[in-house]
């Protein structure tokens, strides 16, 4: 029998190098082995947290949907599904609250970050790593391929999973995340990890101009030979054998250095900026992933509910 992956990005905003590199790449080539029973989610009740504009949230998630299609997953072979067309998530996170505590919930990254900013924090912003556990308990994935900066969500996950399972018997699968250690933080071009909420992003669909803008825009460190950040970034693109010669001939010249890396984003994002202009000529093609979707994800979390609400004994 296949295996079951499951993971999902927020629709907040265009996906970036970052995205891409550091969890979606790791999803199409789990898909396309054969491997794997695939759900790939679009995070919309997360993304509430960040967007609370009607036609921002419908803009970004159909432009989601089509990212996702356009770096290569294909709806016959992956469950391409939205968080809010399935209400087993949101009711299986009320049976999940009555069993998590507040200092358990303090610890997240996401609370102390908010905290630390001295934000008056939203129940939604608190709450974020019980939500999630519940959209990954429900399709009982083996793996949950992440950024480094989710891995405590999945830690969350399996704490919460047991806790229950302690409490009501064995219901739930304890997922493992999957981090690629070579590419598990994707740097931005400010040397930070990469993050629409940084503001130093390279889109993953950008023009050849955006493309430009940014590399150019890369911080550099003068006093070495090689720009670290422009170094890292190229990595994602080409081996460092292929990069050995190229670094090696132009020791110091952070220009045309830049220059490279900008011909090499130019060769990679060409053909996914088509694909996804493509895609976008097709007007059906989001509402028809969704729908299928939605169906398959359906019949997988009620299952799961069921038995989590025969457990607790309320059927």
């Amino acid at each position: 029998m296949k295996k079951t992956l499951l993971s999902g990005i927020k629709p907040t905003g265009q996906i970036h190098l970052g995205n891409y590199f550091g969890a979606i790449k790791q999803w199409v080539d789990l898909v396309k082995s054969g491997e794997y029973e695939s759900f790939v989610m679009i995070a919309d009740y997360h993304a509430l947290n960040f967007i609370q504009n009607k036609e921002e949230m419908r803009s970004l998630t159909q432009e989601l949907v089509v990212d996702y299609l356009a770096v290569g997953l294909d709806p016959k072979e992956v469950t391409i599904f939205k968080q809010s067309d399935i209400s087993a998530h949101t009711e299986l996170t009320w049976i999940f609250d009555t069993l998590v505590t507040v200092p358990f919930l303090e610890r997240a990254h996401a609370f102390k970050d908010a905290e630390a900013k001295n934000k008056e924090i939203s129940v939604g912003t608190f709450n974020y790593p019980v939500l999630m556990a519940s959209d990954i308990l429900l399709y009982s994935p083996d793996v949950v391929p992440v950024g480094s900066d989710q891995k405590q969500h999945v830690e969350y996950t399996r704490d919460i999973a047991d806790k229950f399972n302690f409490k009501f018997g064995e219901t739930f699968k304890l997922p493992k995340e999957m981090i690629l250690e070579s590419v598990a933080t994707v740097p931005g071009i400010d040397g930070q990890k990469m993050s629409k909420s940084y503001g130093n992003t390279i889109p993953l669909f950008a023009s050849d101009e955006e493309i430009e803008k940014a590399v150019m825009s890369i911080v550099t460190d003068s006093s070495g030979d090689v720009p670290t950040n422009v170094y890292a970034i190229h990595k994602l693109l080409k081996t460092e054998e292929e990069l050995a010669p190229i670094y090696e001939a132009n020791k110091g010249k952070y220009k045309a250095l830049k220059e490279a890396l900008i011909a090499d984003l130019k060769a990679f994002v060409g053909p996914l900026r088509a694909r996804r202009e493509e895609i976008l000529a097709n007007p059906t093609l989001v509402k028809e992933t969704l729908e299928m979707g939605a169906k398959r994800a359906r019949e997988v979390a009620e299952k799961k509910l069921e038995e989590a609400k025969v457990a607790i004994g309320v059927l």
